[in-house]
């Protein structure tokens, strides 16, 4: 395959580094998700570790690589999933970490950040404010600033999710990838492709945030003034010029779910799998309910990829999609 910034061997050495907590997750065929969704299933679940999310495969390469430099501190801007994974790993390892954040993000994720022993600083505005704050900050007082999906080690550690579908007996037709700055559909792209090139990598975002859907349709970035969507952790606005080069390297599909197939996928995924999960989490589900005949007979792999939600938000949703 084409060459992308990322690398096979560095993503099996990573699995090195990463805490064993975050690593061979879950993968099993959930028979009942499939009478309602018309093709076969199988769950890759990435919620079943201490920050509810597959964040910190990449985080635990950040701080293991900072936690052997001269300095030791260390800022992102996150919707809240980032934000956890890096204060989990920077803890560990005696790192001095800040997270930026919009003061509208999700309550339980930003309480557990704080809970985690990080520094919190909170702006007005959306993610994008927050990233704008967090380089700020970076330039300010000289430390590391990590870029989800900008900097390679989210991304592969994200890959190592790819390894672990690949690396089992597992034979599937297409990957469903929830699409957001592009850590997670870049990384687990670039190993299916290299591994089984003939698995289809589908990624999906909220039509209500399309931006980077929309830049690997038009082979170039394109920015949105605003997203309206309740999947928070996939909400960019401004994509990132190398990920969408590698997006476009990786990626055979980019499709966009509206907002009731998201909520309807949760409903699903809580009734007949047992799974509570935030909105992102949902897309996989949400394509395959939008487009049944293309997934019709195949075997889907969806990326179940974080489960902190909100309680009260979350039975609001999934209460309206009894309706």
């Amino acid at each position: 395959m084409p060459e992308t910034r990322l690398d096979t061997a560095r993503i099996r050495a990573a699995r090195r580094v990463i805490d064993p907590v975050f690593l061979d997750t879950p993968l099993y065929r959930c028979e009942a998700l499939e009478p309602g969704l018309g093709c076969t299933v199988s769950i890759k679940l990435e919620t079943a570790n201490p920050i509810r999310s597959f964040k910190a495969r990449g985080t635990e390469l950040v701080a293991s690589r900072l936690a052997d430099s001269a300095s030791r501190a260390v800022v992102c801007a996150s919707a809240g999933n980032l934000g956890q994974a890096l204060a989990w790993s920077g803890r560990r390892r005696g790192l001095d970490v800040t997270v930026v954040a919009s003061r509208f993000a999700t309550r339980v994720k930003l309480d557990r950040i704080r809970a985690l022993g990080a520094k919190l600083e909170l702006v007005d505005g959306d993610h994008e404010t927050a990233r704008e704050r967090a380089a700020a900050m970076a330039r300010y007082d000289r430390i590391r600033l990590v870029e989800d999906s900008l900097d390679i080690e989210t991304c592969e550690g994200a890959a190592t999710i790819g390894l672990e579908l690949v690396d089992t007996a597992l034979s599937f037709d297409a990957v469903l990838i929830a699409l957001g700055g592009g850590a997670l559909a870049t990384g687990v792209g670039h190993v299916v492709k290299a591994l089984v090139p003939g698995a289809e990598v589908i990624c999906v975002q909220p039509l209500g945030a399309p931006a980077l859907t929309l830049s690997w349709r038009q082979r170039r970035v394109v920015t949105t003034d605003s997203a309206d969507t309740i999947a928070d952790g996939v909400a960019g606005r401004h994509p990132i010029p190398a990920v969408l080069d590698d997006l476009l390297l990786v990626a055979d599909d980019a499709v966009l779910v509206r907002e009731e197939s998201i909520v309807a996928g949760m409903r699903l995924l809580l009734n007949h799998a047992g799974l509570v999960v935030e909105p992102s989490a949902a897309l996989g589900i949400a394509a395959i309910l939008e487009d049944p005949d293309r997934f019709a007979g195949r075997h889907v792999v969806t990326i179940v990829c974080g489960s902190n939600v909100d309680v009260d938000a979350y039975h609001r949703w999934v209460s309206a999609a009894r309706r």
